[in-house]
């Protein structure tokens, strides 16, 4: 399908910069254009390329949540998390492998994910009304990346680049939000059997539920949608023949392999 867009606005100019740099390269940051806090702004060219990418095919399924940890929020001077969309061609099969010329500088964290049973937006959810439009959660890894070259980004180069995504792996033990302890659940991720990043629910901006209602007062969720929490733990560098693990409390394991498929 041919795109009807076309750069014309300083915006649309950077919006095509970060499509370009996912078969170009990871790119200098945005400062020429964009100022490092410009949130508004970094949106505006999120929403320019997310239905760019639906016009090309891609269907979206739902969001992913960052910056939900206090450290990383005050390390790029923001108060808030951020958000990207997810596309059903970022997921990756729970135990699959993930061709490393996929990517370009990827990093692995451990989440939960909710999936929505029902529609949810407004300005007054709360995390009780997440739980009560929530069908089930599930362990997940995010593969975040960011077509900044060196990671060396502010919180507007971040959200531009659709929340510094990647690709994501769902775990195949589906539970309930009933009976989960989503606050005090451990995380553990392995990398070729190794510990190196453990967490617990309430890191995700004090707890999961949070984070996904904080999304659902700012974008509108969809029934069905899968939304990506935010990290349990720090986020840790991968590279090629990489096996990844993650561990949740009440949801089980959910892995993959950053190599070419055999």
């Amino acid at each position: 399908m041919t795109s009807q867009f076309n750069p014309s606005t300083a915006e649309e100019h950077l919006a095509r910069r970060l499509r370009d740099a996912y078969r170009g390269g990871a790119i200098a940051p945005l400062r020429d254009y964009l100022e490092p806090g410009d949130g508004a702004g970094a949106y505006r060219i999120q929403d320019m390329n997310t239905p760019f990418w639906q016009s090309e095919g891609r269907r979206l399924v739902g969001r992913k949540i960052g910056l939900t940890a206090k450290a990383v929020q005050a390390q790029l001077g923001v108060n808030q998390p951020d958000y990207g969309a997810l596309f059903a061609d970022m997921e990756v099969p729970n135990g699959g492998r993930l061709d490393p010329m996929r990517v370009l500088q990827p990093k692995a964290e451990a989440e939960v994910a909710i999936v929505m049973k029902a529609d949810l937006h407004g300005p007054d959810v709360t995390p009780e009304a997440v739980f009560a439009a929530a069908s089930h959660a599930v362990a997940a890894i995010e593969i975040v990346d960011s077509r900044i070259a060196d990671w060396k980004i502010t919180f507007a180069d971040t959200v531009a680049d659709n929340g510094s995504s990647g690709f994501y792996v769902l775990g195949e033990e589906r539970r309930r939000l009933d009976g989960l302890d989503l606050f005090t659940c451990g995380m553990a991720t392995e990398i070729n059997g190794q510990i190196v990043s453990v967490g617990a629910g309430a890191a995700c901006l004090g707890h999961p539920l949070n984070a996904a209602a904080w999304l659902a007062r700012t974008v509108p969720l969809r029934a069905g949608d899968v939304v990506l929490t935010g990290a349990l733990g720090p986020m840790v560098a991968i590279k090629s023949n990489d096996q990844v693990t993650a561990r949740i409390g009440g949801l089980g394991r959910v892995s993959f392999t950053l190599g070419h498929c055999v």
